[in-house]
């Protein structure tokens, strides 16, 4: 949320020179000697092997944690102790977390800029990703609209940040009950708010007359019996072809993956679909740009936020 309309349009500036320079094989090295830690509570493929390819490419080295193995918020290794402790040894670390909570107590105690890879209230490097797709396919991606078809979750809410930020205008279709949270809808509304956001109980009207149509798989976590009634609630929010027929001919359909309880999509590998080519950007230079500017590129981006979170 602190970051500013400049901050998101350089980052996906900066994103699309180093794509650049990737696809011509050129590679340079600005970080030659620096350390990435990398803190994870929760598996990982795609946010693992990004940032580690990502700070390697651009010359570093990281090193990986495991949350279980090191101990992170236990009673032998508290949050404060361990920032404490692994800031001193890295140059920057990527958290990817439970709860939002661990990031910003993190953050405080850290000496180092703190990159959230995930937490249960936002993903702000996915959401980075997603928009530099659409900006890849359609150019420029002020007033185009993208769709969510799924809960009002992590990837959501730094979704709709991030296009209030770039005049994209962003549409939710989910069932009543699975929305935004209050909190998050009165932040919005207090720090956005010219952003341009809509609510649909229906997806079909959602997606119709829309230019860009994203699916995001819908949360799996919880008790089984949470899941099922889940898995009802949303059982008419599917991306699928009945769907893209009311969307125009133009529309892309993304998914963040992986696509857990989904055995065949029809979407998934059709030539509507951006899902493998918006984690293309996750894998490589999204990161990148993250691992150069939010720790070491920009000297300002490591203390312009009290929190020195980058998200």
């Amino acid at each position: 949320m602190d970051l500013t309309t400049k901050d998101w349009t350089k980052l996906l500036a900066e994103t699309a020179r180093l794509k650049k320079a990737e696809d011509i094989h050129e590679r340079p090295a600005p970080l030659v000697g620096r350390v990435l830690g990398l803190v994870f509570e929760k598996p990982s493929l795609r946010t693992r092997v990004s940032f580690q390819a990502a700070i390697a490419g651009l010359g570093g080295s990281s090193v990986f944690m495991s949350g279980n193995e090191v101990g992170l918020g236990s009673a032998r290794e508290t949050v404060p102790d361990f920032a404490r402790v692994t800031s001193q040894y890295v140059d920057g670390i990527v958290l990817r977390t439970f709860r939002h909570a661990t990031v910003e107590e993190f953050a405080s105690y850290s000496r180092c800029p703190i990159i959230n890879g995930l937490s249960d209230y936002y993903h702000p490097c996915q959401a980075l990703a997603d928009l530099f797709t659409m900006q890849e396919l359609f150019g420029k991606i002020e007033g185009r609209t993208l769709v969510f078809i799924g809960d009002g979750n992590n990837v959501a809410r730094s979704l709709a940040i991030g296009c209030a930020r770039l005049g994209v205008h962003f549409v939710l279709a989910s069932p009543k009950e699975h929305n935004f949270d209050a909190p998050f809808l009165e932040m919005m509304s207090r720090k956005l708010p010219n952003a341009k956001m809509h609510f649909g109980n229906d997806p079909c009207c959602s997606s119709s007359r829309r230019r860009y149509s994203l699916h995001r798989r819908l949360d799996q976590h919880g008790p089984e019996a949470e899941q099922a009634k889940r898995r009802e609630a949303f059982q008419a929010f599917q991306v699928n072809a009945e769907l893209l027929k009311q969307a125009p001919a133009h529309a892309k359909v993304m998914h963040c993956l992986p696509a857990i309880g989904v055995k065949k999509s029809p979407t998934k590998c059709s030539s509507r679909t951006a899902a493998w080519s918006s984690s293309k950007p996750a894998i490589g230079c999204t990161p990148r740009r993250h691992c150069w500017n939010g720790c070491w590129g920009n000297e300002s981006a490591a203390t312009k936020y009290s929190s020195k979170v980058l998200s």
